[in-house]
């Protein structure tokens, strides 16, 4: 039969034997020393009690005078007594040089030898002695007596060693009374502590925290989304790889410890981070990202912090774009079939009515006017995803009653671009400073300005937009300007904030992305008045030496 496997004791039970046992060790070894520095204080003072006894009775007149009567111990005797009640030693014991004695507690003893030690008093010195005499073990002093120069007897006072390990038990008594108290109140303390340890870790062992560690860090790294807890100071208390990526924190940066503000983010991505509320799949920018931003407030009896999360939008986000720009080349091939069939009527019709010129003249016309753009466009940028964004451009621009030309320095050749430079940022860059511009210039025309646009018409109140693209010297210049009414220079710096339009609730993502991107590649974005009066937005990128030297070479040949 197999047994039940015995879960191992929790860390706070390991943690309290532990402490309880290193508590007793601690008491227990305080006591032994106590007892032992103990008991020689006690004989110490034993020793000091029975000299001061000794050499006062040696140096009192009284006894000099006394041992030199004819019967000193009718003297002495009562003397001794005396002054071992009054000390509280256990003997005085007064003799001649020969150790007869003149005292003793017991009178039947009197006239009998001192059993002891006797030679140093003789010679003139105090000395202490532990013998057992006739009431046991006792730490004696021995003293001589002396009338002048002459030793004329000896005092010895002593007190046994019965009394002094009696002393010592007593405060035995007292100490172990102390020991268990201290031991007592240790292990309260250390119960409560480790109760409340207990309660922190859940009741797991070392093992299972050990354990739960790994599984946290490696959960940590394999995490795609970005995790950051801030504690109650708003202070980052953790954070994963995916979370410094999306935030751009190097791995160098010192993260931990270090509040939102410090982090140097956009002003409405720290504030959803430091909001008090939960936020909910809020679309904000970094420097590099779009990031889908969700907080949680952690509450327990008081704000002890906050849990974000964080989600990579930049792709999804740049693929909406493409969508977008598709849905527009769309509708724009739906206006240009319906336009081409009612100029392909108009053309029949002129047919059918004789006039064969004028039907010519109109097609030719027409044809020409599609043309030009394109040759213009096909012949000065040759990198096919730019080609094609400004041909679908300038069809939902023509739709909307704007020109769109492009400058007489644009110059683009074939692999002029670095594979580094991602198509997809170009799109972002040129496709949303155009369709902006489209808006701006088509808000700016003029009333009278619009039925001449949409029957053909070049009227000098034209909306217009200008596109240039210029590869050169190790540079890509991607300039748009528009006829609009402009951007005032109080919102010059507003403008690339995410959430910045004139459009209303809902729009002004574009040129924050447009910005993005730029620095996504080293580049910069500008704002000026165009020539025309409305906006323009200058934006530069970094081509790289390799690829200036690739696309020179090439033009050489």
């Amino acid at each position: 039969m197999r047994l039940p496997r015995t879960r191992p004791r929790s860390l706070a039970g390991q943690l309290f034997a532990m402490q309880v046992v290193l508590i007793a060790a601690v008491v227990a070894g305080c006591a032994v020393f106590a007892y032992v520095s103990g008991s020689a204080q006690a004989e110490q003072t034993a020793t000091r009690q029975v000299r001061a006894a000794a050499v006062a009775v040696a140096d009192s007149p009284s006894v000099r005078e006394a041992i030199l009567t004819p019967d000193p111990s009718a003297v002495l005797q009562p003397y001794a007594e005396q002054v071992r009640r009054d000390t509280g030693i256990a003997f005085v014991t007064i003799m001649d040089t020969e150790r007869r004695r003149w005292t003793h507690p017991d009178a039947s003893l009197i006239g009998e030898t001192f059993l002891g030690h006797t030679e140093e008093a003789l010679r003139g010195e105090t000395f202490t002695e532990t013998y057992t005499g006739t009431l046991g073990p006792s730490i004696r002093v021995v003293t001589p007596v002396r009338d002048g120069k002459e030793i004329i007897g000896l005092v010895s006072a002593g007190i046994t060693v019965d009394r002094v390990s009696s002393q010592v038990r007593e405060q035995l008594g007292a100490l172990a009374l102390a020991a268990g108290g201290a031991l007592a109140l240790g292990g309260i303390g250390t119960y409560v502590i480790n109760a409340r340890l207990r309660r922190h870790t859940h009741g797991m062992n070392a093992a299972e925290l050990s354990r739960l560690h790994d599984y946290h860090q490696a959960t940590l790294h394999a995490v795609r989304e970005g995790l950051l807890m801030l504690d109650g100071q708003r202070r980052i208390a953790l954070i994963n790889d995916a979370g410094r990526e999306l935030l751009g924190i190097t791995p160098e940066t010192e993260a931990l410890g270090r509040t939102v503000d410090e982090l140097a983010l956009p002003a409405p991505l720290t504030g959803a981070l430091l909001a008090s509320e939960a936020r909910v799949d809020e679309l904000h920018l970094t420097a590099d990202r779009v990031v889908v931003v969700n907080t949680r407030p952690v509450v327990g009896g008081e704000r002890r912090g906050t849990v974000v999360t964080l989600r990579d939008h930049t792709e999804l986000q740049a693929l909406s774009g493409e969508l977008d720009s598709e849905r527009g080349f769309t509708q724009a091939l739906r206006s240009q079939a319906h336009e081409a069939a009612n100029r392909l009527h108009t053309v029949v019709s002129l047919i059918e009515l004789g006039r064969v010129e004028e039907a010519v003249d109109f097609a030719t016309a027409e044809l020409e006017l599609a043309q030009v753009l394109t040759d213009r466009v096909v012949g000065a940028v040759e990198e096919p995803v730019l080609a094609a964004l400004l041909l679908g451009k300038a069809a939902q621009a023509n739709e909307r009653g704007v020109e769109l030309e492009l400058a007489e320095d644009s110059l683009i050749d074939d692999g002029a671009l670095p594979s580094s430079l991602a198509q997809r940022d170009l799109v972002t860059i040129l496709g949303n400073l155009i369709d902006n511009a489209v808006d701006a210039a088509s808000e700016g025309d003029s009333a009278a300005a619009l039925p001449a646009q949409r029957t053909g018409g070049t009227g000098g109140g034209r909306a217009r937009v200008t596109v240039t693209a210029l590869a050169d010297d190790g540079e890509l210049l991607l300039r748009v300007s528009d006829t609009g009414a402009g951007i005032g220079p109080e919102e010059a710096d507003e403008v690339f904030r995410r959430g910045w339009s004139t459009h209303g609730a809902g729009r002004g993502l574009g040129l924050a992305l447009v910005r993005q991107a730029a620095h996504r590649n080293g580049g910069s974005v500008e704002l000026d008045r165009a020539p025309e009066g409305g906006a323009r937005f200058t934006v530069r990128l970094p081509l790289g030496e390799r690829t200036t030297a690739a696309h020179k070479k090439q033009v050489t040949a």
